[in-house]
């Protein structure tokens, strides 16, 4: 980035007053305006431009800036605008690479940082194409913050566009969207009830007859030798829905559903949450099976798993889920390099939400 001093940047000058710039000339308001729809027309001819805009304007050499007659150079310029809004910085990296890119951009529509509009197109007559939010690499993945921004996005029917700016200021997109997955699968009632041993950190059912009725009924487990091996999830599952009677391996003395849970959780901590992720997709027709092998909890079919990909790898989260946006970034990658989608599933006692998170390019 070039840091402009006071030599002479353009021919179109401008006062700096408070938190914008004004271009008091009509003339010049008006080239400005018509060549990018930078600022706020006003009323009596002038033209009223943000921070955000008129730094990108002196930096390209199109705007010169006075404050009480005195030449503002680039660094000053850029060092006041940083002292009156937060993150400034990374905004303006956004906004600046969109613009580099061909898009009108308009900055400040809360809960978002820009309006972004089709190349070519006017705000005064095209919708615009999608809203931008800004944030650093740094930055905390906040999961309730970035579904309130889905929904806001929502109401206004636009695509939500996250720009992430790395340490090199380099710029990664992903657009977030929330979507309602869908299998083609319907839940079998079993008629009768298989019956499986705990060994610890697994269940087996020995019974060959029993492990294709549960292999056949929706793919549930693996067989080893003439057995189906079947998963801590896949079993509690089952044992709700009355279909599975569990006996300790050691004991032989049987384990009811609520007992099994305990059991689980203090396996795998967040045990309780995955089972809400697990049943909520298997009620939506969903095959879910492991996905420890790509870093996440599920790998999803929509159907038969022998015969088609899974679409979707979905990591099952709270509520109030937080994460870094590195991992986050290590995620969709390796969703990607495999051809699926990455969702981040939460669920609750009132609803399900899964968050589609996907890597860009405006």
């Amino acid at each position: 980035m070039q840091f402009i001093d006071d030599r002479e940047v353009g021919n179109l000058p401008g006062e700096l007053i408070e938190d914008f710039v004004e271009v008091k000339d009509e003339k010049e308001a008006s080239q400005i305006y018509n060549k990018g729809y930078y600022g706020t027309p006003l009323s009596g001819g002038g033209l009223k431009l943000g921070l955000i805009e008129a730094v990108y304007l002196f930096e390209s050499g199109r705007l010169d800036i006075k404050r009480n007659r005195r030449r503002v150079n680039y660094v000053r310029l850029f060092r006041y605008a940083n002292k009156l809004y937060p993150d400034f910085e990374i905004k303006y990296i956004v906004y600046r690479d969109l613009r580099m890119r061909g898009y009108v951009v308009k900055p400040d529509i809360s809960p978002m940082h820009f309006r972004v509009f089709p190349r070519g197109g006017k705000p005064s007559k095209n919708p615009s194409k999608f809203w931008v939010y800004a944030a650093s690499e740094r930055g905390v993945f906040d999961m309730e913050g970035m579904v309130h921004h889905i929904r806001s996005v929502l109401k206004a029917r636009k695509k939500l566009l996250i720009g992430i700016v790395d340490e090199e200021g380099d710029l990664t997109y992903y657009q977030a969207k929330l979507i309602r997955p869908k299998g083609r699968i319907k839940t079998k009632e079993f008629e009768i009830q298989c019956e499986a041993l705990f060994f610890g950190d697994r269940v087996m059912i020995s019974d060959s007859e029993e492990a294709d009725i549960l292999h056949d009924a929706e793919f549930f487990g693996k067989f080893i030798g003439e057995g189906l091996q079947l998963s801590l999830l896949e079993t509690a599952y089952l044992l709700e829905m009355d279909a599975l009677l569990v006996r300790d391996a050691k004991s032989g003395r049987r384990i009811n559903f609520n007992q099994f849970t305990r059991k689980a959780k203090k396996i795998q901590p967040d045990f309780g949450v995955r089972l809400k992720v697990y049943k909520d997709l298997k009620s939506r027709g969903l095959i879910v099976k492991t996905g420890f092998k790509y870093g996440t909890h599920f790998r999803v079919y929509k159907g038969d798993p022998d015969k088609e990909h899974a679409l979707y790898l979905v990591h099952a989260v709270s509520k109030t889920y937080h994460s870094t946006w590195p991992e986050i970034s290590r995620a969709v990658r390796l969703a990607h390099g495999v051809k699926k989608e990455l969702l981040l599933g939460r669920v609750d006692k009132v609803k399900s939400e899964y968050v589609r998170l996907k890597r860009v390019r405006p």
